[in-house]
């Protein structure tokens, strides 16, 4: 199988030749394809129905320094707060550029117990220009259904800063959004229930059918016939007959201990926006000739004043406009690449070529077309 490929560049006004090594200026990741190490189960899996649960809610940030919101939510929802702590003020009198409006997020985690501390993140709703140096006032946070699970509060920090002049400004890093680590207290817990007819169900990260025959073998030679593939996401393991319930979580320990090996599937990723190239451990192409050449076309566009000759009495000046256009076509020499077996030497055989990232992109995109690339391209 033969193939000839060309990028063809149009540039414009100056974007030529000389700025192609500065576009083609990119990554280019390589999966090595040593054999893959052994990963233990616990760490390729999840077990169905260990889950967090996401918890959101509203609330106000106080005491900052004049970078609050300049809207009138801000000041009724103050208002109502301190009404609930038995003031009654117009929200007119308020001014609402020390505090913020906020949404608080936070995710209550499995096994979670009243009284336990987690994370939240608050964001600005409004036109606050920072949440630095403020504290999120008391705010319950509910879950889908509606319950307050977990209740907020405390010091946030923005990780940045912004500071504004009457002429100039200067920012870091996300002022408007920030975390409060331990912010949150759990007020309510969520039951967890992964025990179903006897048997625990684990969900495969990276679901493969491979992957997941092998984590049924290791798990029946220490307990046999207690595996059960179901599909390539899911293994299903029966509990041993008369295991009590304090034992469950060490017969779960034994079982995510077991080292399997991880079979990874024959893929080629592509961003074309960074160059990025990322080829997985399996792909091979068949034998194939591979010719690739560029082909520049430099467009300049200039502007000229001609001028009449010194001391004469007739002629104006007048404006003139050239367009010069210019065609390099590198040359390409036919390349042929063998079937390999490996990333190592698919990556040798294309490096030998001379070829860049950005020419590497439209040869696997080709190669794809034409049939001869053995793995499947994705474009992200």
């Amino acid at each position: 199988m033969v193939g000839r490929f060309r990028n063809r560049r149009h540039a414009r006004a100056g974007f030529g030749v000389e700025h192609r090594a500065a576009i083609g200026a990119v990554l280019l990741v390589l999966a090595l394809a040593a054999a893959a190490p052994a990963q233990r189960i616990k760490d390729i899996v999840d077990i169905q129905g260990v889950r967090g649960n996401p918890l959101q809610g509203y609330g106000l940030v106080v005491g900052l320094a004049a970078t609050g919101d300049t809207s009138d939510m801000t000041p009724r929802a103050l208002a109502s707060v301190l009404r609930r702590q038995g003031l009654s003020v117009d929200p007119q009198d308020l001014d609402g550029q020390n505090v913020a409006s906020v949404i608080v997020r936070a995710e209550l985690p499995p096994f979670a117990r009243t009284g336990q501390l987690i994370d939240v993140e608050v964001s600005a709703i409004g036109d606050a220009a920072s949440l630095q140096g403020g504290t999120l006032l008391m705010t319950p946070l509910s879950g889908a259904d509606g319950q307050v699970y977990a209740v907020g509060h405390g010091p946030v920090l923005t990780g940045g800063f912004s500071a504004t002049g009457q002429a100039s400004s200067v920012s870091k890093n996300h002022p408007t959004v920030g975390r409060i680590p331990n912010g949150a207290n759990v007020e309510r817990e969520v039951p967890t229930t992964f025990v179903h007819g006897g048997a625990v169900t684990l969900t495969l990260k990276n679901p493969d059918v491979s992957t997941a025959e092998d984590i049924r073998t290791a798990i029946d030679t220490i307990f046999p016939a207690a595996a059960e593939t179901l599909d390539p996401g899911t293994v299903r393991v029966a509990l041993p007959t008369g295991l009590a319930h304090r034992h469950v979580g060490a017969f779960l320990d034994r079982i995510g201990l077991l080292e399997v090996s991880v079979d990874s599937p024959a893929v080629v990723v592509i961003n074309e926006r960074t160059g990025t190239i990322i080829v997985g451990e399996n792909v091979g192409i068949s034998t194939v000739a591979i010719s690739h050449g560029n082909l520049s076309i430099v467009t300049q566009e200039k502007d000229y004043i001609s001028q009449p000759l010194p001391f004469s009495r007739a002629g104006t000046s007048e404006r003139t406009h050239r367009t010069s256009i210019t065609a390099i076509e590198e040359e390409g020499t036919l390349n042929v690449v063998d079937r390999k077996v490996s990333v190592q030497e698919l990556a040798r055989a294309l490096n030998a070529m001379g070829l860049t990232p950005r020419d590497l992109i439209s040869i696997f995109q080709a190669l794809k077309q034409s049939g001869a690339l053995q793995a499947e391209l994705k474009v992200i």
